[in-house]
């Protein structure tokens, strides 16, 4: 389809008719001859004479070229484009954090694969979180671990293979045998201070409670409360086990209830992928549509069309010079 970016450019068409009429003509000077018929010559040929200067007339096919030449500079200067289908482009809306607990009791063998063989807590996890991962389409996906203290192990991504990668290769006490959990939530905040996406949400899985972190997992809710940030929190293991290998039930609750979340437990491993298929319909896929139209530039076509025409005057102009130069006063007086 065919547009113009500056239609307004018509409003000019006009110029040359105001001009014509405003203006005075152009006088050129030039020698004269004196004779007696000199006011019945202009009126025969429609001139008006003015004192000391001479009006030349301009003819038919020169009037036609110089107002093809100023349609042709008007429609370059509107900037004639022809505009391609629209291109549409989805984009993440949603920063999605992972936060996973490597402490010492995540070794503990008291999960079952999908083929019934006894394996840790954490191969499981890794297990359901590859799955999990494979139907994120369309988030930027982050990965954080803590034990003794967080670390950011994948920064957001839309990279998912990379991230089921990174997320596969996870060890128990890769990051110290005890639990940072307020920690952690700290770490997850400051991983989307750079965030721009509306929605911002982190998934914690833990199955101890917190023995180590400088700052209280409830306040730390609260900040990310504050910042807009989802926590949605999973309790793995066995809720009847005492010591440091403790769940915390109660301040995983009060996490998620704090930041509008859910909390969820997972005593086994299709307990734990119910889980996040639940959790993976509540944070469904969002993505902003993005809307590009390309345009192709045609403004050189009106302005080759006026090199040419203009060349083709000029050159139409020089030819007939020498012709009439050619001619003898005799045969003018004819």
């Amino acid at each position: 389809m065919l547009s113009f970016a500056y239609p307004w450019i018509a409003v000019l068409l006009p110029a040359p008719l105001l001009v014509y009429w405003l203006l005075p003509a152009h006088e050129t000077r030039r020698p004269a001859v004196r004779v007696p018929f000199f006011a019945a010559l202009a009126q025969l040929t429609g001139a008006e004479p003015r004192e000391g200067a001479s009006i030349s007339r301009r003819g038919l096919w020169r009037l036609i070229a110089l107002v093809l030449c100023w349609l042709l500079v008007l429609a370059a200067l509107a900037r004639p484009q022809w505009v391609l289908p629209p291109i549409h482009q989805d984009k993440p809306a949603r920063d999605l954090l992972l936060l996973v607990d490597l402490s010492a009791s995540m070794d503990t063998p008291d999960f079952t694969d999908a083929a019934g063989n006894k394996v840790s807590r954490l191969v499981a996890v890794k297990q359901v979180l590859d799955d999990f991962l494979a139907r994120r389409q369309g988030d930027r996906v982050g990965v954080a671990v803590f034990g003794n203290a967080p670390f950011a192990l994948v920064p957001f991504t839309p990279d998912l293979d990379l991230a089921r990668q990174l997320t596969g290769e996870m060890q128990v006490g890769m990051a110290g045998p005890r639990t940072a959990f307020g920690d952690a939530i700290g770490l997850g905040i400051n991983l989307f201070a750079a965030s721009t996406v509306p929605a911002k949400t982190i998934i914690a899985l833990t199955d101890g409670n917190d023995t180590a972190s400088q700052v209280p997992p409830a306040e730390a809710a609260r900040v990310a409360h504050d910042k807009g940030i989802v926590i949605h929190t999973v309790a793995v293991g066995d809720p009847a086990a005492a010591g440091e290998e403790k769940l915390d039930e109660a301040a995983l609750k009060q996490v998620a209830e704090a930041t509008g979340g859910g909390f969820y437990r997972a005593l086994d491993r299709d307990q734990l992928a119910q889980i996040y298929t639940r959790l993976d319909q509540i944070e469904a896929r969002k993505v902003d549509t993005v809307s590009f139209q390309p345009k192709v530039e045609l403004f050189w076509l009106p302005l080759a069309g006026l090199t040419l025409l203009s060349m083709l005057a000029q050159a139409l102009r020089l030819l007939r010079w020498p012709r009439r130069r050619a001619v003898s006063p005799s045969e003018a007086a004819r």
